[in-house]
């Protein structure tokens, strides 16, 4: 930083040919000003400026040194104006992570949103809830839900996944629709397995402080979301979704919440990335941009 302040001093004082005016454009000191182009021209071991009581000029080297100087601190204006660019409008390839369900029916049907805003971002979406190493993988952020294990990276809180029991009116016809967690023994679930589940045939529920958890039996599990709502939609099974994934099921009533009195616990969503000293203009928009839009889907 030094030998930059220097230069800049250098450019300074052989536009002006004068180390007072330079001292003034600078707002320095006029001894500072001397003693920098002295030091300088110690370091670079010539004489960089010819000096008389009344102006100065500058020596073959110094002439040579003007044309390097100037063309290095265009290059420092250039580059820092760029970044300051990308702050302002993001570019380049970010890569991301996420569950299924959340990149479907989620970050999907707001997609054309986030490239009106950000239309410079070549975006590189992966599907998956395995715990990935993200420097090693190249990837930018994840999302994960659920309570996280113990982690070196960054963690930002994006909500809360509130859960629901789900039945498809044929199920319903066929084995009823329970009224309690106790009434399980007589039904079917579509059993959901991932990475991160211990007892995939396990469903969950919560009342009044009292927490519960009850196998149920079944004849298929899937670990990719569109396909565990499908067989639900087929009379599989019961299944257990956050709202907002199966919102427009409900409301053509393709699916029916049951248990309503027993909901399953709430699922914390995180955005996680690497620690970072400054945070990428693309990763910062789009962690801003993502917990933007779960917001709106909490309300």
């Amino acid at each position: 930083m030094y030998r930059i302040q220097a230069m800049q001093t250098f450019v300074r004082v052989a536009e002006a040919g004068n180390f007072v005016r330079a001292a003034e454009t600078l707002n320095l000191p006029a001894s500072t000003v001397t003693t920098t182009i002295k030091n300088l021209e110690k370091y670079l071991k010539v004489r960089l400026f010819n000096r008389t009581t009344r102006r100065v000029s500058l020596t073959s080297e110094g002439l040579q040194y003007l044309t390097k100087c100037r063309e290095i601190l265009t290059l420092i204006a250039h580059t820092e104006a760029s970044l300051s660019d990308s702050v302002m409008r993001p570019q380049g390839r970010l890569r991301v992570d996420m569950p299924a369900g959340i990149a479907h029916f989620i970050v999907m049907p707001k997609l054309t949103d986030f490239f009106q805003r950000y239309p410079d971002i070549y975006l590189m979406i992966g599907v998956s809830d395995r715990k990935i190493d993200l420097v090693q993988e190249g990837v930018d952020c994840v999302i994960r839900t659920g309570e996280l294990s113990d982690s070196n990276l960054v963690a930002r809180p994006l909500g809360q996944f509130r859960w629901s029991t789900f039945a498809s009116p044929t199920y319903i016809r066929k084995y009823g629709e329970p009224q309690s967690p106790y009434d399980l023994s007589e039904h079917r679930a579509v059993h959901y397995f991932s990475s991160q589940s211990k007892r995939p045939n396990e469903l969950h529920f919560y009342h009044d402080s009292e927490k519960l958890s009850v196998p149920v039996e079944g004849s298929i599990a899937v670990n990719e979301t569109g396909l565990y709502i499908k067989m639900c939609l087929e009379g599989l099974g019961l299944v257990q979704l956050t709202e907002h994934i199966v919102s427009k099921h409900l409301a053509e009533g393709n699916l029916v919440e049951v248990l309503t009195d027993w909901r399953p616990p709430s699922v914390p969503v995180t955005l996680l990335y690497p620690h970072q000293r400054f945070l990428s203009p693309a990763v910062r928009a789009f962690t801003d941009w993502i917990a933007e839009i779960m917001e709106d889907s909490e309300q």
